[in-house]
C-alpha cells in the first residue's frame, strides 16, 4: 500500500542570523499553504522571511488604516481593487512580498487570468503601505519600499509611529518625510482618499 507523504511540523524554530534559508519560488507557495497562520516572504535572492506575529497595538493601528481604506476601495471599486496584509505578490525581480495594505488599478488587476489572480500575482500594486511595528527593523522596511517603487508602483507610505513620521515614496521623485502629520493624500494614485492618522499614529 503506498501511503502518502507526511508533513512535518515544527512548533518553534529559531534561525541564527548568520544562516538563511533559501526557497525556490515553487517551495515557497507550498510552505505558505500549509503554514496559513504564519506571514511568509521571500526577497529576490530566494532568502525566506518569517515575520513575527503583529502585536496588539500594531493590530488595533492596523486595523483603523485597514477599515478607512477598505471603505475607499468600496466605493470605488470601478477604479481597482484593494488587498489585506495577509496578500502576497510576486513582484519582477522574483520576491514574494506582502505589504500591509495595497491597491491594484482595475485596467492592470483585469489584465491578469483568473489562475493568475488566485495565486500570487505577478504584478507590483500601483499603492503600498508598511506600517512599522515595534519589531520592525527600520532599514528593513524602507528597503522593501524602495524594492516596491524599483518595480512599479508609484506610490507608498511607510507609516512610523514609533518616531510619529510618515515617509513617503512617489515613482521618480524624492522621498518626503512628515514630522507628526495627522492625514495623508492619495493623490493622483487614490484619487480622493484621505487617510486619518489619529488612531492610526497613536
Amino acid at each position: 500500500m503506498v501511503q502518502s507523504p507526511t508533513k512535518l511540523k515544527i512548533h518553534s524554530l529559531e534561525v541564527p542570523d548568520t544562516l538563511k534559508l533559501q526557497v525556490t519560488p515553487e517551495q515557497f507557495e507550498q510552505l505558505a499553504i500549509v503554514n496559513r497562520d504564519l506571514r511568509l516572504e521571500r526577497t529576490s535572492t530566494g532568502e525566506l522571511i518569517v515575520n513575527p506575529p503583529t502585536g496588539s497595538e500594531s493590530g488595533r493601528r492596523n486595523l483603523n488604516l485597514s477599515t478607512q481604506f477598505g471603505l475607499w476601495c468600496m466605493k470605488n471599486e470601478e477604479l481597482g481593487e484593494g488587498f489585506d496584509s495577509s496578500t502576497a505578490f510576486t513582484l519582477p525581480n522574483g520576491a514574494i512580498r506582502s505589504p500591509d495594505a495595497s491597491w491594484v488599478s482595475r485596467k492592470l488587476w483585469d489584465s491578469l487570468s483568473a489562475t493568475q489572480k488566485k495565486g500570487f500575482a505577478q504584478v507590483t500594486p500601483e499603492f503600498v503601505v508598511e506600517l512599522r511595528s515595534p519589531s520592525d527593523s527600520l532599514d528593513t522596511l524602507r528597503e522593501k519600499m524602495c524594492e516596491y517603487i524599483d518595480n512599479g508602483s508609484l506610490l507608498g507610505w511607510l507609516i512610523n509611529p514609533q518616531d510619529n513620521q510618515v515617509e513617503i515614496y512617489r515613482k521618480g521623485q524624492a522621498l518626503e518625510l512628515l514630522e507628526n502629520p495627522t492625514e495623508l493624500s492619495g493623490e493622483e494614485v487614490l484619487p480622493s482618499f484621505s487617510l486619518n492618522l489619529k488612531r492610526v499614529m497613536a
